[in-house]
């Protein structure tokens, strides 16, 4: 077997797997979906689950990995019993990962440019209605949104070149800390605003007739399926780390340790959101034009909105970045265990050619193949789909079974691995609730998103 690269710190394994975990889905997903069923009675629904089912799949998922000491390219290849197809996985574990770089790099590149604009004053005394305007110029000059693109490709790729303890975790390390420090002047800032008060109980205070308003099963779906996003799993992002890290520590305290600064950032990026909206007024379940449309709107009406908009966005390029450079790092370990012979520097210069090629139709799809319509979306929303609505569901779905039964790794070897180190043991007495309860679960997630996509 190979020599494999180590984290240099426990700290490290859990910023950089927290860093990939985190992403658009907690700063841009979770306030606009947290506004519009319920506020707080969401949030707890959301912490129910995320401890019931996104905790073990992320545990089983760093198990297959510090098991195989390898990418989901040759992971299921080293545990499973002879004879077996657990392997096929594979092939859909790095077309996923590739697919979600080729539209999650497109939205990257807008953070740069909304940044950019914020530093430059563009945005200097719009209206809402024109705001709107910008962000469909931005969206549909392709020389502009491909270099902003490039940025975040080329980047990526940069930091995973260094290796990982000199990139990935030197970067992801100063990224998340610069994160955090960022999230706490905009948190506070938001909440201080004149206001503000009506959001913060609508946040913090449990309203429980909300979910009745909205649908008791449809809000018990949206929290289940955000609460089993948030942490990516499915795609091998979290087998990748697991592979970089000892036997130390058990592996359940180290997925609760991961799962609580990915709720923690995404609860923070609320707290930013929602008072700010109810400041001025504004609807904080508008959907995804929250971030781009209406937040912007939202910090012209503040003093000093230029600046704090530019604070924000730069929260956004960490939050986003954190997710490439993670994501990166888990197709350039795929294809190193397929091609052992190549360098990584190589091997990072290959994948920045190849996925800014790939990435060229999700920025497109916004204007010189506009016209192009896939599943009733443009390009971006059809990759997002097969990565959000199949890929993810049911690569956790793998990993559970995998897991769990006889003819694959097996209860007794996952075990074995997830228990060993110091710290939480995951209970033997959750064999049936993960063989049965929790696929089911991802079941009704990966039906639930066909018939919410179809039936609207």
């Amino acid at each position: 077997m190979q020599n494999r690269e180590t984290f240099g710190s426990r700290l490290g394994f859990i910023l950089i797997s927290a860093g990939c975990a985190i992403g658009l889905g907690n700063v841009w997903r979770f306030p606009y979906i947290t506004g519009k069923y319920g506020g707080a009675a969401f949030i707890l629904l959301y912490l129910a689950f995320l401890l019931l089912f996104g905790i073990p799949v992320m545990t089983m998922e760093f198990s297959v990995g510090r098991a195989s000491r390898r990418s989901i390219s040759r992971s299921f290849h080293e545990l499973e019993p002879k004879g077996t197809k657990w392997h096929w996985w594979s092939f859909f574990g790095i077309a996923g990962n590739i697919i979600l770089m080729m539209f999650y790099t497109t939205i990257a590149g807008w953070m740069f440019i909304y940044f950019y604009k914020y530093v430059a004053g563009s945005f200097s005394s719009m209206r809402a209605a024109e705001v709107g305007q910008a962000f469909e110029k931005m969206t549909g000059d392709p020389v502009v949104s491909t270099i902003a693109m490039g940025i975040a490709v080329v980047l990526g790729f940069a930091v995973c070149s260094l290796g990982v303890k000199e990139g990935v975790e030197a970067v992801n390390k100063k990224m998340m800390a610069l994160l955090i420090v960022l999230m706490a002047v905009l948190a506070i800032r938001s909440i201080t605003l004149d206001g503000a008060q009506a959001g913060l109980q609508y946040y913090l205070i449990p309203d429980f007739s909300k979910i009745t308003e909205n649908g008791v099963w449809n809000v018990m779906y949206q929290a289940m399926s955000q609460a089993f996003f948030t942490l990516s799993v499915g795609m091998g992002g979290m087998a990748i780390f697991g592979s970089y890290i000892g036997r130390e520590r058990s592996l359940l305290g180290e997925s609760i340790n991961v799962a609580a600064l990915d709720t923690f950032v995404a609860l923070c990026s609320g707290l930013i959101v929602i008072p700010a909206c109810f400041a001025f007024d504004v609807d904080p379940g508008s959907g995804p034009p929250l971030i781009f449309i209406t937040l912007p709107s939202v910090f012209e009406q503040m003093p000093g909105g230029r600046f704090w908009g530019a604070l924000f966005f730069l929260f956004m390029i960490f939050a986003a970045m954190s997710t490439v450079i993670g994501v990166m790092e888990n197709i350039i370990s795929c294809f190193t265990d397929l091609f052992p012979s190549l360098s990584r520097k190589k091997m990072c210069l290959i994948g920045t050619i190849g996925l800014f090629i790939l990435s060229l139709p999700a920025v497109l799809g916004f204007n010189l193949w506009s016209d192009v319509q896939l599943l009733g979306g443009n390009i971006l929303d059809f990759e997002d789909f097969l990565v959000s609505n199949n890929i993810l569901p049911i690569g956790s779905c793998i990993y559970v079974l995998f897991c769990c039964l006889k003819n694959g790794w097996g209860w007794k070897n996952f075990m074995a691995e997830a228990n060993s180190g110091k710290g939480r043991k995951f209970p033997n007495w959750a064999r049936g609730y993960c063989t049965v309860v929790v696929p089911i679960a991802i079941v009704v997630i990966l039906v639930m998103g066909y018939i919410t996509k179809f039936a609207g």
